[in-house]
């Protein structure tokens, strides 16, 4: 592992990558330090302390909404037009549907769509956010002017915002690297880490008596099933399925009779499902908490509610469903077993074309299942942690979450980093004199 840093940081294309990765986090952060105008900060952070939701969200964002900063919605507005967009597009639209299928210029047709809809989505979330949190906490400075003005305003200040981090994103995507959103994401989350560890600490020791030994074990057993979502979470990373495939005709670099493989991964859908189940559950959540509590608010807060067990097994329903509904996005049978009649191979003991397609659909449902079994194991373990010991913070059900998307982006990152480092050995070697 410490050849490999070596070797990346001696390689000038990386390291020129890397520094500039850096810089956009930097900017990153630093905007995220900056408040949005008209706005009181420090009523904005004693009405967080009173709102589990609210700072629960918070340390998801590494602090960005307890500022209420320019980058307060984060890029959350995006994630969810995408998702928008990537269910439409399974045949329930059908100018969607053909532009999914339609290769690279679908694809971009598709992504513009999509941030199109993520402003939307962000002019809406700013100014109702900013609305709700004025009615709640009085965080507006309005200094005799129209309600109405400033609050969008406001609303048009933070959807910039947010567009700004779409684009720091492709700046990343594009000259850095991994994926500019998730590494945005993964940076936000690992800002936040120790403020959770301190409340942590804060909850089962400090608070109680200095001999409280079981205060003691319980803050050890945290950092132990930390360590053990890490482990669990690069096993079932790197853990893939082989498909035996066999050449029936010579090709290039193939000899006829040639045998290879077609690696699928366990968990095709890396953590995405994980993003897509934790805003579905905490954004109904989000907006009750802005209304005064009633019946139906108190309903709904009860049962979207990580540390209870109805709440817990919905979030666990919903990651199942994304691991089968991202997997599908991901990986196409149809299209693979048309490749490999193109290139003249074939699965091993089953026959090319249809047969092929739902043999490997079929092998890629039985491994979906292991896949979602373990994200969904790994995402339980903390929340189960909050219901055996009442006394953590909420902020601990996510902290698991946080543990999957940032041990899973910092795999495809580095993956990403060796294969650019192998890649520029080969060009290197192919053209040395």
């Amino acid at each position: 592992m410490l050849r490999v840093f070596t070797n990346m940081f001696k390689n000038k294309e990386i390291r020129g990558r890397i520094f500039f990765t850096l810089a956009i986090l930097f900017i990153y952060r630093l905007g995220s330090a900056i408040p949005a105008p008209r706005i009181d900060s420090v009523k904005l952070m004693a009405g967080l302390g009173e709102n589990n939701v609210l700072a629960l969200i918070n340390m998801l964002g590494g602090g960005q909404l307890q500022r209420f900063s320019i980058f307060a919605l984060g890029v959350g507005p995006y994630i969810t037009a995408s998702i928008v967009v990537q269910m439409l597009s399974m045949d329930i639209i059908p100018s969607l549907s053909e532009l999914a299928k339609s290769g690279e210029h679908g694809k971009k047709q598709l992504d513009k769509i999509t941030r199109y809809l993520g402003v939307v989505l962000s002019f809406i979330q700013a100014f109702t956010m900013t609305y709700a949190f004025d009615i709640g906490y009085s965080i507006v400075r309005l200094n005799n002017s129209n309600p109405i003005v400033i609050y969008m305003y406001v609303a048009v200040v933070l959807t910039a915002g947010t567009m700004f981090l779409c684009w720091l994103g492709d700046r990343i995507s594009m000259k850095g690297i991994g994926n500019g959103i998730s590494v945005l994401i993964f940076t936000g989350i690992v800002s936040g880490i120790p403020a959770q560890f301190y409340s942590i600490y804060q909850s089962l020791i400090a608070s109680e008596s200095v001999n409280n030994t079981m205060g003691m074990l319980g803050f050890v057993g945290y950092i132990l099933v930390y360590l053990l979502i890490i482990i669990l979470v690069i096993y079932m990373t790197q853990a893939t399925r082989k498909i035996p495939i066999q050449y029936t005709s010579s090709s290039v670099g193939r000899k006829a009779n040639d045998m290879t493989f077609i690696p699928l991964k366990i968990n095709s859908a890396s953590v995405m499902p994980v993003i897509f189940a934790n805003a579905i559950m905490t954004a109904p959540r989000t907006i009750m908490s802005f209304f005064r509590p009633n019946s139906f608010t108190v309903l709904i807060q009860d049962i979207l509610n990580f540390q209870k067990p109805l709440g817990l097994c919905i979030y666990l329903l919903l990651i199942v469903i994304f691991t089968f509904f991202y997997t599908n996005l991901q990986v196409d049978p149809e299209k693979m077993a048309e490749n490999l009649n193109k290139n003249g191979s074939y699965v091993v003991g089953v026959r090319p074309g249809k047969d092929t397609q739902k043999y490997i659909s079929t092998i890629l449902n039985r491994i979906t299942v292991l896949g979602a079994m373990f994200i969904t194991f790994i995402a339980a373990l903390p929340p189960l942690m909050t219901l055996i010991f009442p006394n953590l913070p909420e902020t601990v059900a996510l902290g698991g979450t946080g543990v999957i998307i940032v041990v899973g982006v910092a795999l495809e990152t580095m993956k990403e980093l060796e294969g650019k480092l192998t890649q520029r050995t080969y060009h290197g070697f192919v053209n040395k004199k």
